[in-house]
């Protein structure tokens, strides 16, 4: 497992654990409509994304992670978000039970209320089928979801924890952290490396993610791109 494969997270992803998500040509593939706004080509040097034009629909948005490559023609860059990408690179013990707080496994019966909190917090990166790309867990209180986490981008030997959020009400309570640990020991069991990444803006988030054991591999953008 090369930790270098992360530099281009979305076409690991694409044309290994997730290959049956993925469309496109032999160099440059996205992920189907609905699932996750990512597109990724084999080598941001060539101009391989001009190929992918016939698979994006005029108005679509979507995301670029890494190296920018050369962009066709109609492709608007409208956003860069630089992220540090963390990697778990040793085992994570389990929490201690606390009384009254019980981590469940989401499904589609709870496809809506993901969308929606995931989006109340941060928009543009999840979709209401992302759910399908790997397993997420959730804490209710009083029946309302209230924070979840979940897998977004799987490798050969990595799986990307993503949509880490906790309803602003109820922040502050190591929600987060206690579905992050789940999800870490179940990969880690499996023999899988957990790695993430958030805002270089998100110093509170980074410090805790520090602090459970994540460490910096690298700084990484998420570039939104538009077709007109």
């Amino acid at each position: 497992m090369k930790e270098i494969m992360l530099d281009n997270p979305a076409w690991g992803a694409l044309t290994s654990e997730q290959a049956s998500f993925a469309i496109g040509t032999d160099h440059a593939k996205r992920y189907q409509p609905g699932i996750v706004p990512f597109i990724a080509c084999d080598d941001p040097q060539a101009d391989h994304l001009a190929a992918l034009d016939a698979w994006i629909l005029p108005g679509e948005t979507f995301y670029i992670i890494g190296d920018l490559p050369a962009l066709p023609q109609g492709w608007v860059l409208e956003h860069e978000l630089p992220c540090a990408q963390m990697v778990l690179r040793s085992s994570m013990p389990p929490m201690m039970d606390e009384e009254g707080i019980t981590v469940s496994l989401l499904g589609e019966a709870d496809a809506t209320e993901m969308y929606d909190l995931i989006n109340s917090l941060q928009p543009g990166y999840y979709n209401r089928d992302t759910r399908l790309l790997g397993t997420y867990y959730g804490i209710r209180l009083e029946g309302k979801l209230v924070a979840m986490a979940g897998e977004r981008m799987r490798l050969t030997g990595f799986t990307e924890l993503s949509a880490i959020c906790t309803h602003k009400d109820y922040a502050g309570r190591g929600y987060a952290q206690r579905l992050i640990n789940r999800l870490c020991r179940q990969q880690a069991d499996a023999g899988i490396i957990s790695y993430l990444h958030v805002s270089l803006a998100n110093e509170r988030a980074i410090r805790i993610y520090d602090h459970m054991g994540f460490e910096q591999r690298r700084t990484i953008s998420f570039r939104r791109v538009r077709k007109q």
